[in-house]
């Protein structure tokens, strides 16, 4: 059960952190009731491969779940560990990023696994941080598995695209019960394994159709890399505020206190907690549906990239210090 105190807490009832348990089960269960022709086979093995490789991302945040002693770097080091042995059953890892002198570097596999590690490990604690309100993860995990599966059957990859469809199914059952109310939560487990496999997914796509654009993977999962990168340096320019410690000032914890309560005063805390979601679907939404467009032109790509973190620092700095642009 997730208590109520804590400067990262938003809901008014202790509330199972089980969510994660149920998202695994969900995309096991997609494996194991899909066909066993030749034509699925593909997918299955996508699907056995997330299965297998994202476990150390589950187990060591559902241990943190169940005993609140597990630290950040060791579940960092968890899902760093994912994407390694995500390589090791696929033999898949990032070889390219159309950067000059970084592909070259990436042409030796221990560099490539590395980087996929670190890539990896990143967008898992990524959508752990955005972790924060009802239906908030479940909702941008939806709208990236959609943009991930939409461009996958465009470019003919149906295997990936049917993968998508699966672990969307699977996140859209715990959403349904996690949103608006809040009756179950996604949980460290959830959220990293839940992050790991759209990271993994986010690695497939490129390396499976070298058509794509590296940068469309991080384009679609721009949203909780720019939080987590823009909180990284907000809390080191804090005099005495380590960057993992955890504060009250996350872009989606200023829009439930300046949009939310604003919009609905005499709303629930609960329902106050979930209707500040659907504001962040929407900016998730914005990066999501420029990739679905841009996805074979790097340089629009990119463009789509700093637009996208430019809407972020404009709403942040509105949110933060009531102006579209902040004072020198």
């Amino acid at each position: 059960m997730d208590g109520t105190t804590g400067v990262q807490k938003f809901h008014t009832n202790p509330t199972p952190r089980i969510g994660g348990i149920a998202i695994v089960l969900g995309v096991f269960a997609g494996f194991a009731a899909s066909s066993q022709s030749l034509p699925a086979a593909e997918k299955r093995a996508i699907l056995s491969a997330i299965l297998m490789a994202g476990m150390p991302a589950f187990i060591f945040g559902l241990l943190e779940d169940v005993t609140k002693k597990v630290s950040v770097k060791t579940r960092l080091f968890a899902t760093m560990a994912s994407g390694v042995l995500g390589w090791g059953i696929t033999g898949v890892s990032l070889t390219h990023v159309d950067i000059p002198g970084v592909d070259w570097l990436l042409g030796f596999t221990v560099v490539s696994v590395i980087f996929t590690a670190f890539a990896v490990g990143g967008v898992a604690n990524a959508i752990n941080i955005i972790d924060g309100f009802n239906g908030l993860t479940a909702g941008v995990a939806i709208i990236m598995l959609t943009a991930f599966g939409l461009i996958a059957r465009q470019v003919g990859d149906i295997p990936l695209a049917f993968t998508c469809l699966l672990i969307a199914g699977s996140v859209i059952g715990f959403f349904l019960v996690n949103w608006p109310h809040g009756k179950i939560f996604l949980g460290d487990g959830g959220a990293y394994f839940l992050g790991f496999t759209l990271a993994w997914i986010a690695v497939l796509l490129p390396e499976r159709n070298t058509s794509i654009s590296p940068w469309t993977s991080l384009l679609i999962c721009a949203y909780p890399i720019i939080e987590v990168g823009f909180s990284f340096i907000r809390k080191s320019l804090r005099t005495g505020h380590h960057p993992s410690q955890p504060d009250g000032v996350h872009l989606h914890m200023l829009a439930n206190k300046r949009w939310t309560k604003k919009l609905l005063p005499k709303a629930s805390k609960t329902t106050q907690n979930g209707m500040t979601s659907p504001f962040l679907w929407l900016y998730a939404l914005l990066p999501c549906s420029m990739a679905v467009y841009s996805y074979t032109d790097t340089m629009w790509t990119l463009i789509a990239l700093f637009f996208s973190v430019f809407i972020y620092l404009v709403m942040y700095s509105k949110l933060a210090f009531f102006r579209w642009i902040p004072k020198k």
